[in-house]
């Protein structure tokens, strides 16, 4: 008798375990999407036979657990999470669950509209100029942004330069021009990319730049040396 009773209660736990998991179709079309994690990083909601999963730093198929309509735990994460409506706006947000019990819970992910890409996704599509826009945006914000720091721009750019992507690594190094143009290294670096592309008049000028910035910068005055022979050759 113990024996049946204990087979029913775990079928039933299983029954139960299964139905929980799933969600409801309005729920789906609600949440699904993606949700801005920080000012260039994206999480992405999506779903697989009613259940719900998450693509977040590179795993393509987190699946939280869930503990109520709205609520998951993520483990990946080790944190609750819970999607509502921001009232302030009538938004979707992907939020964090307090730990303390006390707190007011917080809108800390916001749902894009369809079809908005981070700065970083833009310059992939080769999107340039949105690129450049989102992040003059993002340093408009918050200038400490850690997505906008002049050495990862710098080592990004010559990053496409080694790959011979000479257009790419312009681009870039452009961006960095017009995020931090008091810096002598940007117009450096640019200048360089434009003397290995070959638009020699444009590799003089930002060399020029970057010495009017910098009087000592050696390397400007050999290239510009070099640059201004070969022009009078």
């Amino acid at each position: 008798m113990k024996h049946s009773f204990l087979i029913l209660y775990l079928l039933t736990y299983i029954l139960l375990s299964c139905s929980k998991s799933s969600n409801s179709p309005e729920f789906i079309e609600q949440v699904t999407g993606r949700y801005l994690y920080n000012s260039d990083e994206i999480i992405e909601v999506y779903f697989q036979n009613e259940e719900l999963f998450i693509k977040w730093h590179g795993a393509n198929k987190i699946h939280p657990l869930k503990l109520d309509e709205q609520t998951f735990f993520v483990k990946e994460m080790n944190e609750k999470v819970r999607f509502l409506i921001n009232p302030d706006d009538q938004t979707m947000y992907f939020s964090l669950v307090p730990k303390d019990k006390d707190q007011p819970i917080s809108y800390n992910f916001k749902k894009l509209n369809n079809g908005e890409l981070t700065p970083s996704e833009y310059f992939k599509n080769k999107d340039f100029e949105k690129a450049l826009q989102g992040y003059l945006d993002i340093q408009r914000k918050d200038s400490l942004d850690s997505n906008i720091v002049e050495s990862d721009f710098n080592s990004k750019g010559y990053s496409h330069l080694r790959k011979g992507h000479l257009n790419e690594a312009i681009q870039i190094f452009k961006i960095n021009v017009a995020l931090y143009p008091d810096s002598p290294n940007v117009y450096d670096s640019l200048g360089e990319a434009f003397m290995k592309s070959g638009d020699t008049i444009s590799a003089i000028d930002n060399y020029k730049k970057s010495l009017a910035l910098n009087s000592g910068n050696k390397n400007a005055k050999k290239q510009l040396k070099r640059l201004e022979k070969k022009g009078s050759d």
